[in-house]
């Protein structure tokens, strides 16, 4: 009967065709601000998204590293233990440290990666690259991959050129810049770079990849040292599974990284964004709650003789107070049901068309990428439900307190 009785309210003609107006102003407000919520926070998915991909391709979906120090030493029965954890597909060893690169009389710094075989089992860097070839063979001298920014600095042509880079390393040890003699603290190898990888200029710019062994050699580490073991994962399992398992079979000298602790940063920063775009668009639901104020007070006093009527027939505050309350809330389920279609409408044209395109030329994507959660959906309902509820209050508890006037004829 409630559902009857607000449903009828709403479609029926008022009196005053103002009330018409303020209560389908309401619904366009809402359906306004609905569309406006799914298709920004869809936006932001989109570059979540984004950055996800290209961090995927440097950036392993596991990753052990020392809790303290630069390197660990893993033994033989560690590593297998490891590769035949539950979930584990690849796994992969690395070395990192910065170096000194020259070609000639151009030089900068880098962070050179060494990597074994199995590195693009485990990231995606040679279906980045754009010139020459993913190559990091040692047979006839160590081979490199370099970042764009990389080879930019150097000047270096992995196409048709095969000029040795030179690299300078400072050795783990103190003992030559204690005697004073700098020379003695430097180790120093050769490496050709043969192809050129660009991923965003985070990498572009930092990395060179050369083989594991090139970077023991210089550094003089041990077998299974390493800076970290980087891990992919075969379909269907669960990262945090996978992560408490090998922490619990590594112990707490080192720790388990997801893709998303190891960039900790740049995805907070985004889900910061994100909540804080949520919260000033919420106020344009808020604005539209005003108006549905103002249309259910004036309905309430549009209904002044059904309400009579009603308490007269022995209904009781709380009914009446129901009824009105249901109002408030098909108003805003209306809203919702637009903004949501339209909402979709956009994405869905932008997702296969591209129509708002992204200025300044980026050779990643030309058009604002898009992604829809159903999260978005249910966190936006969530919020229409509470804002249509406290707006319909007030009106709807005006309405239960109205005093019965019946005249006598």
């Amino acid at each position: 009967m409630i559902w009857q009785f607000a449903l009828r309210y709403f479609r029926a003609r008022k009196s005053t065709s103002a009330i018409n107006i303020i209560a389908w102003v309401s619904v366009g407000a809402i359906a306004v601000g609905t569309a406006a919520l799914i298709t920004v926070l869809s936006v932001f998915n989109g570059f979540t998204g984004l950055v996800k991909s290209l961090y995927s391709s440097f950036y392993p979906t596991l990753k052990v590293v020392p809790v303290t120090g630069k390197t660990i030493l893993f033994t033989p029965e560690q590593l297998k233990a490891v590769s035949q954890t539950r979930g584990v597909a690849n796994l992969s060893a690395s070395i990192e440290e910065k170096a000194v690169l020259r070609n000639g009389n151009e030089q900068t710094i880098a962070v050179l990666k060494g990597v074994d075989s199995a590195f693009s089992h485990v990231a995606g860097v040679q279906d980045k690259v754009i010139r020459g070839a993913y190559d990091i063979s040692h047979e006839q001298g160590y081979q490199a991959v370099v970042g764009l920014g990389i080879e930019s600095a150097l000047g270096v042509d992995v196409e048709h050129s095969s000029v040795p880079v030179n690299v300078y390393m400072p050795k783990r040890d103190e003992a030559g810049f204690s005697a004073g003699l700098p020379e003695q603290a430097v180790n120093s190898g050769t490496i050709y770079p043969a192809g050129t990888f660009a991923i965003q200029q985070e990498f572009d710019s930092k990395y060179v990849l050369v083989d594991i062994s090139f970077l023991r050699n210089l550094l003089d580490m041990q077998p299974g040292e390493v800076t970290s073991l980087e891990i992919s994962l075969l379909p269907g399992f669960s990262e945090k599974k996978t992560k408490r398992a090998l922490q619990e079979l590594l112990g707490e000298n080192v720790k388990v990284q997801t893709r998303v602790e190891q960039n900790a940063t740049i995805y907070n920063v985004m889900q910061t964004e994100k909540w804080v775009v949520y919260v000033f668009l919420s106020f344009i639901l808020v604005i539209a709650a005003f108006n549905m104020i103002g249309s259910l007070s004036m309905l309430v006093i549009e209904k002044q003789k059904d309400i009579t009527i009603l308490k007269a027939m022995g209904g009781r505050n709380s009914l009446i107070q129901r009824i009105f309350l249901t109002e408030g809330l098909i108003i805003a389920g209306a809203g919702s049901v637009i903004g949501f279609s339209l909402a979709i409408t956009i994405c869905l044209l932008q997702q296969h068309f591209g129509l708002i395109k992204l200025g300044g030329g980026s050779f990643l994507i030309d058009a604002f990428p898009v992604e829809m959660h159903y999260e978005d959906f249910i966190l936006v309902s969530v919020t229409i439900l509470v804002i249509g509820i406290l707006a319909s209050w007030y009106p709807a508890q005006r309405a239960a307190r109205q005093e019965i006037t019946l005249k006598a004829t």
